[in-house]
Order: C-alpha cells, then structure tokens, then sequence
C-alpha cells in the first residue's frame, strides 16, 4: 500500500523546489493546490464510466463490448483529468509568483511581483458556498500563463497573502490617509 501512495504522491509532484532561484534567497509563501470541486468533473466521468460498466452486464454482448469500450475511454479521460488537476500548482514566492502545470509536457509561466497591476478575484455563487474562487491577474503584459488561475480554495486568504508580499517587497507605496 505504501507502494501505491508514493507512487501516486510522485506523480502529482511537479517539483516546485527545481523552479526556486534559492541563490537569490526565493523562498515558497504559499504553494496553492486545486480546491475540492476542481476533482468533481473527473468524478462524474469515473462514475458514468462505472455505470456503463455495470450497463454492460445486463445488454447484448454486441452492445456489451461497445459500453466497454466507452467506459475505458471514460476512465482514461477522467484519470488523465485528475491527473492533470493535480500536477497544476500555483506558487507565491516572495520574489514572483508562477504556475506549473502538465502531466506529460510541463509548463511554466512566471510573473515578478513587480509586474502585478491587478488580482481580480471571483466567487461565483458555489464558489462562495464552498469556499474557492477564481484570480485573474492583470499585468503590464497581457499574454502570459497566469492570467486565470482557477478553483482557487480560501480566495480572500491567498490574495492578501500576495498583497502582503508585495507590499513587503516595497513594491507599493505605503497608503496614505484620507
């Protein structure tokens, strides 16, 4: 059994740390996994392909191998949806913050700090209901990798902890007073 949750915590590890310039002192603020109901669409695959299969017993056997057929394709798509929901992370450093995602292929898109105009964050009803939300960043360049950030759990907490690194780095002015 530890075979199987080492196994599984490796492949859903996309090795943060390789990504940090720790020469320069880069340490990891907070390093954000995917809400809950981000899974839930990979789930309802999973359970529709366990329905065909339990379909397949009771229909002909030319209509067996066909629900078969469908429930591995389903099983493949969903397991390849969770996977990839899990090898998506978004990190804060206190020098920039950046994405990694991919499950075959890895990618990279990374911002300073110092180019963040604006975090809008957005809580759809459910969103608000079960606490995640969704960042969408505004920079001087609008064609990067982390514009969107999505199923982002505990949204207000995550943005302040940004604002507070920017605000830490110096990279605002300090508020003035009405």
């Amino acid at each position: 059994m530890a075979f199987v949750s080492d196994l599984l915590g490796s492949l859903g590890d996309p090795k943060i740390g390789k990504h940090l310039l720790r020469e320069e002192g880069e340490v990891v603020v907070d390093e954000v996994v995917h809400h809950w109901f981000a899974y839930t669409r990979p789930a309802l695959e999973l359970a529709l392909s366990l329905v065909l299969l339990v379909c397949s017993w009771f229909v002909s056997v030319q209509v067996a191998w066909f629900l078969i057929i469908v429930a591995a394709g389903l099983m493949l798509h969903a397991g390849w949806g969770w996977l990839a929901v899990l090898r998506d992370r978004f990190v804060i450093t206190n020098m920039r913050v950046f994405r990694v995602h991919g499950v075959l292929s890895q990618s990279l898109a990374t911002m300073p700090l110092s180019r963040i105009l604006d975090i809008s964050v957005k809580k759809p009803l459910h969103g608000r209901m079960l606490g995640f939300g969704h960042f969408c960043f505004e920079s001087a360049a609008q064609e990067q990798g982390l514009r969107d950030i999505r199923y982002v759990g505990r949204p207000d907490d995550r943005d302040l902890a940004i604002q507070r690194v920017v605000q830490r780095a110096g990279l605002r002015g300090p508020r003035v007073p009405n």
